[in-house]
């Protein structure tokens, strides 16, 4: 008789948003005169730029016409997406990543699930706390922890580095030297960010310890402040101990289009293995690659005009990071982030718990977040608001909060 694997079993619940969902569903069916605003899921809101839909277009006819029809995707992508990737992200920047170092894919939260597939079961993993759950439930399937600890809130076998107030939800070295570290900056779900000197500090601790960092970079469009990095490989010798995730999700507007990439330095190794051969092997041989339509229109994210588009999406969603962070604020709300991201994070009032909040929040004033506990422990008592709706939705949750 077949078996199944039990790993899953560990795991709580149904996925954080898939929860969400039901619960918001169920509302509404009993509710359904009630305008529901969300500012949960981090889905964008805006429609793609019009130099992305030119370039669709252009690739659309393309794809119509013998001379220029394209088959499968080279396995690593298409050479003129990662050489604007290079040359864009990384050069321009002073980072020393090469083309055939970069993985085009269909978007970070595959990759960030997948990329644990190249590494052995024994590894310790670390993880902030609060965490992207898709870090921590991939190393549970893969049967990397220990069961589900209801009363601490956390995985048996998995590295928490707290992330609180006190040390402005940044994370601290771990007592217990892991081998895996994921990281993301700006932060998915706090907002917060660390400074250029904060990560090179990271960069030297995995060095030392002889650690990987998992880097997920998928915010950095958002950030305002110049101390601030856009990329790990701005840190020295980051070549030897990171692997960087990238999203088109969130700066280009990709949630429904999907494409990501991640970069994998071949200094990067494991004795005399090179993640980056792991990497391929997997990559060319578990996935056919993200459409050429897709991958022209990524490539139309790097143009003069693309940038300037994008530059202006970007600073509408940060206008509503800014109404939500100021409006609650002035509501006598304990907040953080939506300074160099997408995302508020504030404190629950009067100690209460997180679901209990969303609760509240849904039935008094049908408004949709995402409760900090869903992340992990250190997330109870905290919530999450997303920058990514319309503005006058955004100005409009914002007044009902105020008014509880």
């Amino acid at each position: 008789m077949f078996t199944i694997n039990e790993n899953y079993l560990k795991l709580p619940g149904s996925y954080l948003f898939s929860t969400i969902a039901k619960k918001v569903n169920a509302y509404q069916s009993g509710n359904p005169e009630a305008e529901i605003l969300r500012l949960g899921i981090g889905d964008v809101t805006q429609p793609l730029a019009p130099a992305i839909i030119e370039a669709l277009h252009k690739a659309v006819d393309e794809m119509a016409d013998q001379e220029t029809f394209r088959g499968y995707a080279p396995d690593l992508g298409y050479e003129f997406l990662r050489t604007a990737i290079a040359n864009h992200d990384y050069r321009n920047r002073g980072c020393d990543i090469a083309a055939d170092e970069i993985f085009v894919s269909d978007g970070a939260k595959c990759d960030s699930g997948n990329i644990q597939e190249i590494f052995g079961l024994n590894n310790k993993i670390a993880v902030c706390d609060p965490v992207y759950p898709v870090y921590v439930d991939t190393n549970v399937m893969a049967g990397r922890t220990g069961n589900y600890n209801p009363e601490t809130g956390s995985f048996d076998g998995m590295i928490y580095m707290p992330c609180m107030e006190e040390n402005n939800f940044v994370p601290e070295f771990p007592k217990e030297t892991p081998d895996i570290i994921y990281l993301c900056f700006p932060n998915n779900p706090t907002g917060a960010t660390i400074t250029r000197e904060q990560l090179q500090e990271w960069v030297d601790y995995a060095n030392r310890v002889g650690a990987v960092i998992i880097y997920d970079a998928a915010y950095e469009a958002y950030i305002t402040e110049e101390d601030i990095p856009h990329s790990i490989y701005e840190c020295k010798d980051a070549r030897n101990c990171a692997i960087e995730l990238h999203s088109f999700s969130k700066n280009a507007g990709f949630t429904g289009v999907r494409l990501g990439y991640t970069v994998v330095p071949k200094d990067l190794k494991c004795g005399d293995v090179k993640l980056h051969d792991l990497w391929a092997r997997r990559h060319g041989t578990k996935y056919n690659g993200a459409p050429y339509i897709v991958q022209r229109a990524g490539e139309a994210v790097y143009s003069e005009t693309g940038k300037a588009q994008l530059k202006a999406q970007v600073d509408y969603y940060m206008r509503n990071a800014s109404v939500i962070y100021e409006g609650l604020k002035n509501a006598g709300y304990s907040v953080s982030g939506g300074i160099n991201a997408p995302y508020v994070w504030l404190k629950t009032p009067d100690h209460m718990s997180s679901w209990d909040f969303f609760d509240k929040l849904l039935h008094e004033a049908n408004v949709v977040g995402t409760p900090g506990s869903g992340f992990g422990a250190h997330g109870e008592g905290y919530f999450r608001l997303s920058a990514f709706g319309t503005y006058e939705n955004t100005v409009k949750a914002v007044e009902r909060i105020a008014k509880m």
